[in-house]
């Protein structure tokens, strides 16, 4: 080997790339650092507010009386509140208020993959306890996050090679890696969004 060589291979090497750090890492920079401080001092008013201004977001609600018809042709929850939502999604998806992104991001994609993958408590859209404030959501996601992220730190990089299994339908072959990865876009993607409603509330007409 020549020493042109030896240095160009020396170049290539990095540090800090396992693949559990580098998953790890990516989200707690993202939630920690950035995406949950956004969501501090959020109120009540911010939680429900329907970006559309027709009141025909898709929302978290009362449940619907009996004998009334509700917003949406599913309502999931098991208390008070009732999240909306159709199966399959409309074209074009809906607008969603705060409330709602964050129930999503507390029960689909946390707390039943929490349940699936890592012992975690029984988890689904239709029995979940829906939050009636702010104040309840984040501490909800402040739980799930926690429950899910500590599971993940507890898989090294033999683990995350483990395929998910049945609970993940079609893509039951896909890495335990493959899943982190996924649910990390989805918590970046959707938090982003939430923080992007915070901005319309607090610029609106």
């Amino acid at each position: 080997m020549t020493s042109d060589e030896t240095t160009q291979n020396e170049q290539l090497r990095g540090t800090g790339g396992d693949l559990p750090t580098v998953l790890l890492d990516q989200i707690e920079l993202h939630v920690r650092e950035h995406l949950r401080p956004r969501l501090e001092g959020l109120t009540d008013e911010e939680y429900f507010f329907d970006p559309s201004g027709s009141g025909r977001a898709w929302t978290i609600h009362p449940r619907t009386p009996e004998g009334e018809q509700p917003p949406t042709p599913f309502q999931g929850g098991s208390g008070a509140m009732a999240i909306d939502f159709e199966i399959p999604e409309p074209e074009p998806a809906p607008l969603t208020t705060i409330a709602w992104r964050l129930g999503h991001i507390i029960v689909g994609l946390l707390a039943m993959r929490s349940h699936d993958h890592l012992g975690g408590p029984p988890a689904d859209y239709m029995s979940w306890d829906y939050a009636a404030t702010a104040t309840e959501a984040l501490a909800q996601f402040d739980t799930e996050y926690e429950r899910w992220i500590t599971g993940v730190r507890s898989w090294d990089a033999e683990d995350l090679q483990v395929a998910v299994g049945e609970a993940e339908g079609p893509w039951a072959e896909h890495s335990r890696a493959t899943l982190v990865a996924h649910l990390n876009r989805e918590l970046i993607h959707h938090l982003a969004e939430i923080a992007l409603l915070r901005d319309l509330w607090a610029h609106r007409g």
